[in-house]
C-alpha cells in the first residue's frame, strides 16, 4: 500500500505568516496517528495488529505478508485500490474545490455545466461572425430596396440577392476587420482553453461526488446543498481533505466558499466601497455594476500586487505596522494602473456589452414590450442587504420572497404631474396608433410606407411606458405594513427609515435597492465610462483605510486561512449592544465604556449585522457547534421573547417588542397569520412561567387564572390581526436542490420557544425555518428602537438636570406614530446622540 501524497508547502506559507494564531513548525508532517486513520480507512486489516500501519508496506513486504498468513485461519485481508480514494487525501486549494463543488450543485451537474460552457464559447464566437456579415456581406441599397436586384425579378427578393458571396465578402475586409478578427481569435482561444480547464475541473468534481460523496448526477437535484455539506463532512473525518484539522464545521466550508464575499459584505457596512459618487450636472448617483465588482475583486483579492498572496492569505507585509504608508501607495499605484486599463478599453467593453444585453433582451422585448419596466435587486442592494456566510441561492430565495412586497411598495408611489402628463401622452400615441390601424386594416399598401413599423413600434412603446406612470385607482395605500413586510425578508433597512416609508426620500433611498431593469441595463451598458473614473476619483483616496480594514479585521482559522473576522460573527468582539439582551453582554459593554477603543476603525457593524448573520445562519445550520457567547446572545433574545409574551398575556400591559412584531409579523399574509395566531392564542406553559420569572425575579409566582388580561389580550390580537390586509401570500416553495438549511427546518427556534411543537407551526417545515427569521428579523429591530429611546431617554434627562441656562431651544416632545399594522406607539429617534454608545461612537444603525 502506497503512502498518500502529501504537499506541505502550503503548512510552510501559513507558519511564516503572522497573522496565524498557532503557528506550527515549518515541515512538519502529520502524526502516525493520523497516517493511521488515513489508512485504516483504506483498508481492513487483521485485528491481531501483526502488521502495523506507521509503515507503508513495499511490494516484497506485501507478497510475504501473503505467504505467512494461514489459509485457514479465519483472518480475511481486504485491499482496497486507493485509486478512488487517495487522490481526496489534503486538497491544496480547498477554497476553488469547495467553490466548484457548490456550484456544480446548484448548476445541476456535468452535463449541464459542459453544455453552458461550450455554449457561452459558440455565443462570442456568433456575435463576432454576425457583426462581420452585417458589416461586409450584406448589400444595403439591395435590401432597402433603393437598387433592383441584379437578375432583373423586380418582385421577389432573395437572400442571394442581398448577401454577397463568400469571395466578395471575404474581398471586402479592411485591416481593421483583419485586426479585430484576429483579437477575437485571441480571445476565442483563450475562452476555448478557459473550458477545457473547467471541464476538467468538474469532471474532478464529479467523480467526487460519485466516489466520495455516493451522489450520481441524476439525483443531485434531490439533494440540498446542507445534505451535500454533511456528506463532505463525513468525507474529511475519513480521507482528510483538510490536513490540518480533524474535521471540518459547517463554518469552516463557508468560509471557504465565502472568503472573498465577506470581505465584500464588510466593506460594504464599512462605507469603503465606491458606491456612492457625483455626476457633475446631475447629482449623486448610487451605483454598482458587475464591471466595478470585477475590477474591486481584481484589485483587492485575485491580481497581481492584491493584498491577498493566494487564495486563502494575506500578504505578510500586512503585518508590519510600520509599512503602512507603503502599502497605501503600493495599492493606490495598482487601482489607478487598473484603472487607466478601464479606461483604455472603455470603448471595445461598451460595444460588447451594448450587443450583448441587446441579443440578450431582444427577443424578450420583442413579446413582452413591458419588460423593462420590471424591477430587480442591484447589485448594491443585494451586498448591501447580504449576510456574512450567505451562499448565493440562500441570499436569492430571500430576496425572492421581498419581492413582490417591494415592488407592490414603489409602485404604491406616483408624480401627479408625471401622471397627468403620462395620461395626455397616452391619449395622443393611442390615437395616432387606431388612425394608422384603422388605414391599413382598410388598405393594406398602407403598411408599406417607409418606416411605418419603426413608428408603430415607437407609439406601442410610449404607451407602455405611459400607462407604468399612471396610478392603479384600485390600489390600497399601505406603505408602513409592506416596509415592515420587507424588513422582516431582507432584515436590513436602516433604521431612519422607521415610520418614514411615506416619504419621497426613503422611496428614493429603496429604490437604489430595487431599481427598474432599464436602469439597471443603461448602467452596465455604460458601465465602462464610469468604471475608471470612480476607481481613480472615490476608491483610489481610500488606499489606506483599506489597508488599515485588512490589517485590523483579518483574523487566522486553524485550517482555513485568513478569513475576515466579522465573518466570525464573533458577538462579543464586533457585536453590537443595541442588538442584545444577555446580562453577560451588557456587563461587557459597561466595561469596555471605561476604555478608549484600541483601533480608529470600530469593531462593530452597523445594523446589527453580526446578530443577524449568527441567527441565520444558526437556522440554516442547526448541527453547527457554536462558540459559548452565540449560544447566550440566542438563549437571551429567546428567553427575552418568552417572558415578554408571558408578560402579555398576564398583566394589563400587552404592547411590548413582542407583541408588536408578531402583529407585523402577522400582516404579511396568510401563513404568517396562522403562525402568529398559533403564538399568540396558545397556553402558557409552566417552562415559559419559569423563565419569565427568572428575568422578573421581583414579581411573585404568577397565579393561574388571569381572565381580565386574557380577554383583554384576545381582544387587542382580533383587532389587529384581523384588520390585516395581507398584501400577498409570499411563503414560496423553492426546488429542492435550492432550499435553505435542512429538510428538517430547524429544531430549536423562537417559534418553538414561543408556543412549543404546535402541529400548525410544524407542519411545513421548510417554511418554519424561514417565518422564524421574519419573526426574529422584526423582534431584534423592535428591541434596537426601544434600546434607543431608552438611551435617548437618559440623554435628555442628563440634559435637564444640568446646571446653568442652556443656549439651545427647547426639544420638541417627539409624536408618537404607530408601528405596521400593531397600534402601538414609539418614538422616532433622529438625534445624532442616540446613535452613540462608549464602545461603538458615533455609528450608523
Amino acid at each position: 500500500m502506497s503512502s498518500p501524497h502529501i504537499n506541505y508547502r502550503s503548512l510552510a506559507e501559513e507558519a511564516a505568516s503572522p497573522f496565524l494564531e498557532q503557528r506550527p513548525s515549518a515541515g512538519q508532517g502529520p502524526s502516525k496517528t493520523q497516517d493511521a486513520k488515513v489508512n485504516a480507512a483504506a483498508a481492513h486489516l487483521d485485528p491481531l495488529g501483526e502488521h502495523g500501519l506507521e509503515q507503508p508496506l513495499d511490494e516484497n513486504d506485501t507478497e510475504h505478508e501473503g505467504e505467512d498468513t494461514p489459509r485457514n485461519s479465519g483472518v480475511m485481508i481486504h485491499m482496497v485500490p486507493e485509486t478512488g480514494r487517495a487522490r481526496w487525501n489534503h486538497i491544496e486549494d480547498l477554497d476553488s474545490f469547495f467553490s466548484r463543488m457548490y456550484q456544480y450543485q446548484q448548476k445541476h451537474g456535468f452535463t449541464v455545466i459542459v453544455v453552458d460552457e461550450m455554449l457561452q464559447v459558440l455565443e462570442f464566437g456568433f456575435v463576432v461572425w454576425l457583426l462581420a456579415v452585417v458589416v461586409h456581406c450584406v448589400r444595403f441599397d439591395v435590401l432597402f430596396g433603393d437598387t433592383p436586384p441584379a437578375g432583373g425579378n423586380h418582385s421577389k427578393t432573395t437572400l442571394s440577392d442581398v448577401i454577397y458571396p463568400t469571395g466578395k465578402c471575404l474581398a471586402n475586409f479592411t485591416w481593421v476587420t483583419y485586426l479585430v478578427v484576429f483579437i477575437a481569435a485571441i480571445y476565442l482561444g483563450i475562452r476555448l482553453l478557459k473550458m477545457v480547464y473547467h471541464i476538467t475541473q468538474y469532471a474532478d468534481i464529479r467523480r467526487f461526488y460519485n466516489s466520495a460523496l455516493h451522489i450520481e448526477d441524476s439525483d443531485l437535484d434531490n439533494f440540498t446543498w446542507h445534505e451535500v455539506q454533511q456528506r463532505i463532512r463525513r468525507v474529511q473525518a475519513e480521507q482528510h481533505m483538510c490536513i490540518d484539522k480533524e474535521s471540518l464545521t459547517e463554518l469552516d466550508i463557508y468560509h471557504r466558499v465565502l472568503r472573498f464575499k465577506n470581505y465584500l459584505v464588510a466593506l460594504m457596512n464599512k462605507q469603503l466601497l465606491p458606491v456612492r459618487f457625483h455626476i457633475p450636472l446631475y447629482g449623486e448617483v448610487v451605483s454598482l455594476s458587475r464591471g466595478m465588482l470585477f475590477n474591486i475583486d481584481f484589485i483587492l483579492f485575485r491580481g497581481p500586487g492584491s493584498p491577498f498572496q493566494n487564495n486563502w492569505q494575506l500578504r505578510d507585509e500586512f503585518a508590519v505596522r510600520s509599512n503602512q504608508t507603503e502599502l497605501a501607495q503600493r495599492l493606490s499605484k495598482l487601482i489607478l494602473g487598473v484603472a487607466l486599463l478601464n479606461l483604455v478599453l472603455a470603448p471595445v467593453i461598451f460595444i460588447w456589452q451594448l450587443i450583448y444585453f441587446s441579443f440578450s433582451y431582444a427577443n424578450i422585448l420583442r413579446k413582452e414590450p413591458g419588460a423593462l419596466g420590471l424591477r430587480t435587486w442591484s447589485n448594491y442592494g443585494r451586498l448591501y442587504l447580504r449576510h456574512f456566510n450567505e451562499l448565493d441561492h440562500e441570499l436569492d430565495a430571500r430576496l425572492n420572497r421581498a419581492y413582490d412586497y417591494a415592488d407592490r411598495y414603489l409602485n404604491s408611489f406616483s408624480s401627479p404631474l408625471a401622471a397627468v402628463i403620462a395620461k395626455n401622452l397616452l391619449f395622443i400615441s393611442g390615437g395616432l396608433l387606431l388612425l394608422i390601424l384603422g388605414l391599413g386594416i382598410y388598405e393594406e399598401h398602407v403598411f408599406q410606407v417607409e418606416h411605418l413599423l419603426f413608428i408603430l413600434a415607437g407609439l406601442g412603446a410610449i404607451g407602455v411606458v405611459c400607462r407604468t406612470l399612471i396610478p392603479d385607482e384600485n390600489l390600497v395605500w399601505c406603505p408602513e405594513q409592506l416596509m415592515t413586510a420587507i424588513l422582516a425578508h431582507v432584515h436590513y433597512l436602516p433604521s431612519e427609515w422607521r415610520q418614514q416609508a411615506h416619504t419621497t426620500k426613503v422611496r428614493q433611498e429603496f429604490s437604489n435597492f430595487f431599481q427598474f431593469k432599464a436602469g439597471y441595463l443603461l448602467s452596465e451598458i455604460f458601465s465602462p465610462f464610469v468604471t475608471p473614473f470612480v476607481l481613480i476619483f472615490v476608491f483610489r483616496p481610500k488606499a489606506i483605510e483599506l489597508v488599515r480594514f485588512f490589517r485590523t479585521f483579518t483574523v487566522s482559522v486553524r485550517g482555513v486561512g485568513n478569513v475576515c473576522s466579522f465573518a466570525q460573527m464573533d458577538v462579543r468582539k464586533h457585536g453590537n449592544p443595541d442588538w442584545q439582551q444577555t446580562s453577560e453582554m451588557e456587563e461587557m459593554t459597561r466595561a469596555t465604556a471605561q476604555q478608549p477603543q484600541q483601533e480608529p476603525q470600530q469593531q462593530s457593524l452597523a445594523g446589527g449585522k453580526t446578530e443577524m448573520s449568527l441567527l441565520r445562519f444558526t437556522l440554516n445550520n442547526p448541527e453547527w457547534q457554536m462558540p459559548k457567547e452565540a449560544k447566550q446572545f440566542l438563549r437571551g433574545v429567546r428567553e427575552h421573547a418568552v417572558g415578554e409574551l408571558v408578560q402579555a398575556k398576564t398583566s394589563m400591559v400587552q404592547e411590548n417588542p413582542l407583541t408588536n412584531s408578531l402583529i407585523s409579523f402577522g400582516t404579511m399574509g396568510a401563513d404568517y397569520c396562522s403562525i402568529a395566531n398559533s403564538v399568540l392564542t396558545a397556553q402558557v406553559t409552566p417552562q415559559q412561567l419559569e423563565i419569565s420569572q427568572s428575568l422578573r425575579p421581583g414579581l411573585g409566582p404568577v397565579s393561574g387564572g388571569f381572565p381580565v388580561a386574557a380577554s383583554d389580550f384576545r381582544q387587542m390580537l382580533q383587532q389587529n390581526l384581523s384588520a390585516s390586509i395581507g398584501p400577498l401570500d409570499s411563503m414560496r416553495r423553492l426546488r429542492l436542490s435550492r432550499a435553505e438549511g435542512r429538510l428538517e427546518g430547524p429544531s430549536d427556534t423562537l417559534l418553538y420557544g414561543l408556543c412549543g411543537m404546535d402541529p400548525r407551526v410544524g407542519s411545513s417545515p421548510l417554511s418554519v425555518g424561514v417565518a422564524d427569521m421574519c419573526l426574529s428579523a422584526l423582534y431584534l429591530h423592535e428591541l434596537n428602537q426601544q434600546k434607543r429611546q431608552a438611551r435617548q431617554s437618559r440623554i435628555d434627562e442628563a440634559d435637564d438636570e444640568r446646571p446653568g441656562t442652556s443656549h439651545w431651544p427647547p426639544r420638541p416632545p417627539a409624536a408618537p406614530s404607530t408601528a405596521a399594522g400593531s397600534g402601538s406607539r414609539h418614538t422616532v429617534i433622529t438625534s445624532k446622540a442616540a446613535e452613540s454608545t462608549p464602545l461603538l461612537g458615533s455609528i450608523r444603525s
